[in-house]
């Protein structure tokens, strides 16, 4: 019997692996003598890094940078080495995140993506050939804009000053001076991964969609939208590139539209790019169950979370394996997934509890639940045999 385990993280309660590592523990109670490989997954956001780095035994480097208030603080970027590539993998969180602002100091009019230009740099001088740029979790909508003022880019106002951080100041945008630019990024390759294909602005946008998450008012998100859309006229006339309704390009609070803008970058499903670089479809080869999840699935699930694409690429590699979620809850609208490869989906919740008490139980939950599958499967298994 072999099983691959590819969950993604729990946010807020278990990492990938440790999912993983949950998900083997109770299914090696039922089967012991199993082959069990553990794959930890990510779809763009949060976890993305440590997924690739647990994949393929990179490893993690810590940088001093800023905050999005430009505070100081250490933040850390991943490395992994194959035959092609030296890639750096950077959450555009880890350095630019709301996780470093309470409630009250919530304002995309002010917030910058400098540090992560800060980690991408830093990457630069460990020598790296390619970026991948995790968008999730940013308290910005500054465009990249933030990001590229750490790389060289000057953003100037009409008397040729610089205009001021935040996505409030780009509507002050007159010119780009380039010629400082970083050299390297024209020879090393971008990609940005991420589960969103919003465009930088309008109805849809980056402002519109995001922005209050990170403690816009309405009034704010109109003048963002704006700003953006101003933003994005005045890189084209720069850049050539015309990337306001490019799908995707409002990832980050515009952040994945200046990357490509000022870089050669592509925009790749984030879940996709995890199994790719996990090898997943190599992994599954021979396997007689494929486990996934994460901390809910509902209708949001089929439109690129990790569990379906976990299924797809399962399915690619071993049309033969059986994929099976296990989630901390089940939402409305998950039929559609099990016609895209998925065979049975389990909600690891024992009863009702507060989400706190759920969060703190997670690992115990996680396993006994897959350790119940695991006898389901056996007793299947010893049916047939009879």
């Amino acid at each position: 019997m072999k099983f691959v385990l590819a969950p993604d993280s729990f946010k807020g309660s278990l990492t990938a692996k440790q999912a993983a590592s949950a998900m083997q523990r109770g299914l090696s109670r039922i089967f012991p003598s199993a082959e069990f490989i553990q794959v930890p997954m990510a779809d763009g956001g949060a976890g993305t890094a440590q997924s690739l780095v647990d994949a393929r035994h990179g490893e993690f480097i810590t940088a001093e940078v800023n905050d999005p208030l430009m505070h100081t603080i250490s933040a850390r970027y991943g490395l992994i080495k194959d035959s092609h590539y030296f890639t750096g993998i950077i959450e555009v969180a880890e350095a630019s995140g709301l996780g470093y602002l309470n409630d009250d100091d919530r304002n995309p009019l002010i917030t910058t993506t400098y540090g992560t230009g800060q980690l991408v740099k830093d990457a630069l001088d460990k020598g790296v050939n390619r970026i991948i740029i995790a968008i999730g979790g940013s308290a910005t909508n500054d465009g990249g804009a933030g990001m590229f003022e750490a790389l060289g880019v000057r953003f100037l106002d009409s008397k040729g000053n610089p205009i001021p951080r935040g996505g409030g100041g780009l509507g002050g945008l007159v010119s780009i001076d380039m010629s400082n630019i970083d050299p390297r990024l024209a020879d090393v390759e971008f990609v940005i991964a991420t589960d969103v294909a919003n465009p930088m602005v309008g109805e849809y946008g980056a402002s519109a969609v995001f922005a209050p998450n990170k403690g816009a008012t309405p009034e704010m998100v109109e003048t963002l939208d704006q700003n953006l859309t101003h933003y994005a006229d005045v890189l084209q006339r720069f850049t050539g590139k015309d990337i306001k309704d490019m799908p995707g390009s409002g990832s980050s609070g515009g952040l994945a539209g200046g990357v490509m803008a000022f870089t050669n970058a592509h925009i790749v499903r984030g879940v996709d790019l995890v199994a790719k670089v996990a090898k997943l479809d190599e992994k599954v080869v021979g396997a007689d169950y494929t486990f996934t999840g994460e901390g809910m699935v509902d209708y949001q699930t089929q439109y690129g979370k990790t569990p379906l694409g976990v299924a797809i690429e399962a399915n690619k590699g071993n049309p033969d394996t059986h994929v099976i979620i296990v989630t901390g809850g089940i939402g409305d609208g998950i039929d559609e997934l099990y016609n895209v490869g998925v065979d049975a989906i389990f909600s690891m919740t024992p009863g009702a509890m507060s989400l706190d008490k759920a969060m703190q139980d997670a690992a115990i939950n996680l396993e006994r639940t897959t350790e119940n599958i695991g006898r389901l499967i056996k007793v299947d298994g010893e049916k047939y045999r009879e």
